[in-house]
């Protein structure tokens, strides 16, 4: 199972080259949102500036999937499938809250039932299912779209099933990954009132990975997206190939929606089953500076790797981007093997977690393999194992 493209869109990143430099240069492009936050205080977040795209036939469409649009063309022309078989080319994209801001921001019109100052394009906003579908449609395919709501694994988890699309044979070529516009005040307002998003203004000091003084995660804007095949298929179409998607799987917690499993033994098994017998080259972690998921992590790390395995976090240098976030963890890694480095883990002094052989500074060695965890709403666990492409003979 192969990658044989991607593309994404970040804050302070357009494309492949901008994230390699971010990821190198330990990069942070988060910054203060004035009067955001509860009581109107100032927050940290991490925003797109520039406007996704520019087509007018998407003006309508939410920011979800501009975002989306932008990371498939990048993804599309990497992979060269612009002319593959629009029939057999699946569409599986995940999103955590879908186009909350368009429908947030229209709220007051259907509290005050003005029908008629009220936009179509809630229509779409409010049917996550647009995101696959305004992919698609950019890229002219005609095979199954689907959309996954899995929280912040719903774009691994959409990896996941393009794997299972490919292996059963109802697809030649998957375009999988993520997207998420969640900077809204509801979205703010409710993970603050959980405890879950950093109340900082200081941009050092918001979203700290694997620190025990960290109060919350930074919020993000992303979108994050592969195209999966077999090697078979890519061969044949002389596609070039990145990188091996080596294992999955993935686990939820059952417990509340509002709560994960603090023991980590869910999230060590998944990433235990994702990496079999292999020893990766470092884990690329989902640590995002909340303090039970990083405790988890540190347990999974603890327990299955030790003091041997590097660990490494890319949260501080975009933020969490909900449903994308793991794609950016997988195409950053891609980096990695390609270009032979490990990326730091920035904003973070490491309290808590001493014992935990955390990439301070950007490493330069060969990458072979690579894990990757994340962890969702609602106590979903999705790890993976990626693994360096070499050519027989």
């Amino acid at each position: 199972m192969v990658i044989t493209g991607y593309g994404l869109i970040a804050p302070g990143i357009r494309n492949k080259q901008q994230y390699k430099r971010a990821l190198e240069r330990g990069l942070c492009a988060q910054e203060v949102m004035p009067g955001m936050g509860p009581n109107g205080i100032d927050i940290i977040c991490g925003r797109i500036h520039d406007e996704p795209i520019s087509d007018r036939r998407y003006r309508h469409y939410p920011r979800v999937a501009h975002l989306a649009i932008a990371a498939s063309e990048e993804a599309a022309q990497m992979a060269g499938i612009h002319g593959a078989d629009k029939f057999q080319t699946t569409v599986i994209m995940g999103t955590s809250v879908g186009g909350l801001i368009e429908m947030e921001a229209y709220a007051h019109l259907t509290a005050s039932k003005q029908y008629r100052r009220f936009p179509i394009a809630m229509a779409g906003s409010g049917n996550p299912h647009s995101l696959s579908v305004a992919v698609a449609q950019h890229m002219g395919l005609k095979g199954q779209a689907f959309t996954l709501s899995t929280g912040c694994t719903a774009g691994v988890d959409a990896m996941l099933m393009a794997k299972m699309m490919l292996e059963s044979g109802q697809a030649d070529i998957c375009v999988a990954g993520g997207s998420d516009a969640p900077i809204t005040l509801g979205s703010i307002y409710s993970f603050m009132r959980l405890g879950a998003m950093s109340r900082s203004s200081q941009v050092e000091r918001a979203g700290m990975p694997f620190s025990s003084e960290s109060d919350g995660f930074v919020m993000s804007e992303a979108s994050g997206i592969v195209v999966m095949e077999l090697e078979s298929h890519a061969l044949r179409r002389g596609a070039a190939i990145y990188g091996i998607l080596a294992g999955i799987h993935s686990n939820n917690d059952g417990l509340s929606i509002f709560e994960s499993d603090a023991t980590g033994r869910n999230m060590t098994e998944a990433m235990q089953r994702a990496v079999g017998s292999v020893s990766p080259t470092y884990v690329n972690s989902q640590a995002l500076g909340m303090k039970i998921n990083d405790r988890v992590e540190a347990i999974t790390h603890r327990h299955l790797f030790g003091s041997s395995i590097p660990i490494t976090s890319i949260k501080g240098n975009i933020g969490h981007s909900f449903a994308s976030i793991g794609n950016l963890q997988v195409i950053s890694s891609l980096l990695s093997m390609e270009y032979s480095f490990i990326p730091a883990t920035i904003k973070t002094d490491a309290k808590g977690f001493d014992d935990l052989p955390i990439v301070m500074k950007t490493r330069y060695e060969a990458v072979e393999h690579v894990a990757v965890s994340t962890h969702g709403y609602g106590g979903n666990n999705t790890c993976l194992l990626l693994s360096k492409y070499r050519e027989a003979g």
